[in-house]
């Protein structure tokens, strides 16, 4: 196992360096300027409003929602999130270049409502039946009454 590593680490590190090895050799200086302010606002977004925003959900959930839910509902929200994160910038360029580049004439607003209908259907039905599995099975005579059981 610890041979594994050894070699992912040195293909990961590899890789990383021929990928910024080509950054610097083929992306002009003033791209890669863009680049860079581009990565600090995601950084600053990311630890200044979806880390607090995740840990003020968490602690919600947490104090609203009973554990058997819990990890459904979490799990449906990352779902969702990750989904809206990636279909947002789509749906404000939409429309704003021409019929050639045909990926921003889609409906990404439908078709997000879409997404999240199909993620919470499918986390509710995979919630109904862990809820349907915790239930105690029937009795064989029908319900046990207190002069019955004993």
């Amino acid at each position: 196992m610890k041979a594994w590593r050894i070699i992912l680490a040195i293909a990961g590190i590899s890789l990383g360096l021929f990928g910024v090895f080509r950054l610097v050799t083929e992306i002009p200086a003033h791209n890669l300027l863009v680049l860079a302010l581009w990565m600090l606002a995601a950084l600053a977004i990311h630890d200044g409003v979806l880390s607090p925003a995740v840990v003020t959900v968490s602690s919600a959930l947490r104090r609203h929602v009973p554990d058997r839910g819990r990890r459904y509902l979490q799990i449906a929200l990352i779902m969702g999130a990750l989904i809206t994160v990636i279909a947002i910038p789509m749906i404000f360029l939409r429309g704003s270049q021409p019929a050639a580049k045909a990926l921003l004439l889609r409906n990404y607003g439908a078709n997000l409502s879409l997404l999240i209908g199909i993620i919470a259907v499918i986390t509710l039905s995979l919630y109904a039946v862990r809820v349907a599995r915790d239930r105690p099975p029937p009795s064989a005579h029908g319900t046990q009454t207190a002069a019955t059981k004993e």
